[in-house]
């Protein structure tokens, strides 16, 4: 099938950037849009011309890496679905798509559709772990776990950190990112000793790098490859204010 693409071109973080059209006549339905997105980098490599320069690694779904604005939605049409398991048989012979990278003042590009996601990983550094020293691996069943826990626990802990919610968000905001990778941890036993500190450690670096504030807007929810709930965001605030109390006595 035949397609007109928009792609973002942007030489690097100080330079300006815009859209450039590309017509691609002979695109393969059951190719995958990064699939789709190497065919036209051979051609243009063919041509003499630079590559789109793009993010991925697993190609399956798993890393988060891959992230694209696709006519502006998160990871494209297709609910549940990372830009590397997006197929092109969701679209139609003569199609227009529009290609962009994160939109987001905490997201800096770095060239065309690459952006610096380096903010999550500071939030992280700042309490996304458990630092406990506890020997060698315990045996599984050693410390008793509800079903509702370990289950609610894992639904948070499935976020692969694409940053789709962020740029989603009309306001850049991360209270999705960040309070899954708190909440997988306050959830469960393990996770207790560090719990008040980790919530307080997490949100003040979250508000110290450049995202906006979370006015439940649900777009994060909506566009998550992995269906996280906006659930988790309450829950964080919960912790949030009752971590003040708890650090304020222990002081």
């Amino acid at each position: 099938m035949k397609l007109t693409l928009n792609i973002w071109r942007q030489n690097g973080p100080e330079a300006e950037g815009k859209l450039v059209r590309y017509e691609m006549p002979d695109v393969n339905p059951d190719m995958s849009f990064l699939e789709m997105l190497d065919l036209l980098n051979e051609r243009l490599q063919a041509k003499g011309e630079a590559p789109i320069e793009f993010d991925h690694d697993c190609r399956e779904g798993i890393c988060g890496s891959c992230g694209v604005m696709i006519d502006g939605q998160a990871h494209g049409p297709m609910p549940k679905t990372t830009t590397c398991q997006l197929h092109m048989r969701h679209y139609r012979d003569g199609d227009e798509i529009t290609v962009e990278p994160w939109r987001s003042a905490a997201f800096p590009v770095v060239k065309d559709l690459v952006v610096d996601r380096s903010a999550f990983d500071r939030i992280i550094q700042h309490g996304g772990y458990i630092s406990v020293d506890t020997g060698s691996a315990p045996e599984a069943n050693l410390i008793p776990v509800s079903h509702q826990v370990a289950s609610t626990a894992f639904d948070a802990a499935t976020c692969i950190g694409c940053g789709a919610c962020v740029a989603q968000c009309p306001n850049g905001a991360a209270q999705l990112f960040t309070s899954a990778k708190i909440s997988h941890l306050n959830l469960l036993p393990q996770g207790q000793p560090e719990r008040w500190r980790r919530t307080q450690g997490m949100v003040a670096q979250m508000e110290a790098e450049s995202f906006g504030s979370c006015t439940n807007f649900a777009e994060c929810e909506a566009v998550c490859p992995k269906g996280i709930s906006i659930d988790f965001i309450a829950r964080m605030n919960r912790d949030y204010v009752k971590s003040r109390f708890k650090l304020a006595g222990s002081e």
